[in-house]
């Protein structure tokens, strides 16, 4: 997929929020890693949170930062697997936003050619909500670069072509 060279590279305002009950600042690998891939990339970091696997602190968490006019773009990391605390999935279902089918899908595939099998157990997603992307990542630093690499760098890049995310900011609330 095309970089259009002669386009002007325009930086999205990304936040990013990381799920987990066990998870700090000093031991937010996927976090940090987010952080390196779109600071490195030129975009800006908006915002930077840790919260716990709870389905009410994440929601109240991505209404403040969608109704932010600085935040773009969300991404989590944690909290998509199958057990019990893993609620990640139902938390952004009540935004009441449209689901973006196609990246839990294409994510997956990518996934496989690292994981293998073992990829049906993440139930990454994403929604727009009131003009706001929100991508919902696995917790796994491996997850974190699967993704920004064989996704995100290039949908949230102005100019990849044939199209990418950041053209349809401006009419996302129409």
């Amino acid at each position: 997929m095309p970089i259009d060279e002669s386009l002007a590279f325009k930086p999205v305002r990304i936040a990013l929020l990381t799920i987990s009950d066990s998870r700090s600042a000093a031991d937010d690998r996927s976090g940090d890693r987010l952080e390196e891939l779109l600071t490195g990339a030129g975009h800006i970091l908006a915002a930077r949170a840790i919260i716990r696997d709870e389905t009410a602190l994440i929601v109240s968490r991505l209404h403040n930062w969608i109704d932010d006019p600085d935040v773009d773009v969300v991404i989590t990391t944690g909290g998509t697997g199958l057990t019990g605390r893993d609620v990640t999935p139902e938390a952004l279902h009540r935004l009441d936003g449209k689901d973006i089918p196609g990246f839990g899908e294409l994510f997956r595939w990518l996934s496989f050619r690292t994981i293998g099998t073992s990829t049906i157990q993440s139930r990454a997603c994403a929604v727009v909500a009131r003009g706001t992307y929100i991508f919902a990542l696995p917790g796994s630093t491996g997850a974190v670069t699967d993704a920004w690499e064989g996704i995100l760098s290039t949908q949230l890049d102005s100019r990849h072509k044939p199209c990418n995310f950041v053209e349809l900011m401006p009419r996302l609330t129409e």
